[in-house]
Order: C-alpha cells, then sequence, then structure tokens
C-alpha cells in the first residue's frame, strides 16, 4: 500500500468526479477508504475510494477520531468544521 490512512485524517481525493474536494477518512478497509464531505458526501452515506486515489493532507484530529471509533453518531457538521479547519491551517502553510 502506498500510504497507511487512520479514521479521522483528512484526504484531498486525487481521481474521480470529486477530485481536489477534501474529505475525513470515517472507516478504512484494505485496499479502500470510506470518506464524507459533511455535504455531498454524508456521514450516513459515505464514498468508498481507493487508497490509491487519495492523499493526506493533514494530521488526525484525534477528537473527531476517538467519537468515529467510539461508534457514536457523528454529525455532519463536526465533518464540515474539521475540513474547514484544515482549509485553513492549508493555507497558512
Amino acid at each position: 500500500m502506498k500510504d497507511s490512512f487512520s479514521v479521522g485524517e483528512i484526504v484531498q481525493s486525487l481521481a474521480g468526479h470529486d477530485k481536489q474536494n477534501l474529505f475525513v477518512v470515517l472507516s478504512v478497509c484494505d485496499e479502500y477508504v470510506f470518506i464524507a464531505d459533511g455535504k455531498t458526501r454524508k456521514v450516513s452515506k459515505p464514498k468508498r475510494k481507493k487508497i490509491k486515489h487519495i492523499k493526506k493532507v493533514s494530521a488526525v484530529s484525534e477528537e473527531l477520531a476517538e467519537h468515529i471509533k467510539s461508534g457514536k453518531p457523528i454529525a455532519n457538521q463536526k465533518i464540515l468544521t474539521a475540513i474547514k479547519t484544515a482549509k485553513q491551517n492549508k493555507q497558512e502553510d
């Protein structure tokens, strides 16, 4: 595998109609990850994407990762907020 991904990580799509969009990793399964952006891809219906078609953008949000791993329902707004924060941090670099 090219990279190993963790739940709660912010990633960018490299291929497909969602190219360049940011997502949060909800789960990792073999060569696929399930991702959501809270807007077009809701938590209730995440996108399955091959690992080779995404890249890491930001470190894992520990609070978000713990919330996802605990199995509690996560609000789409939390995903949107995490992505917005990652975008702001990326612009500052």
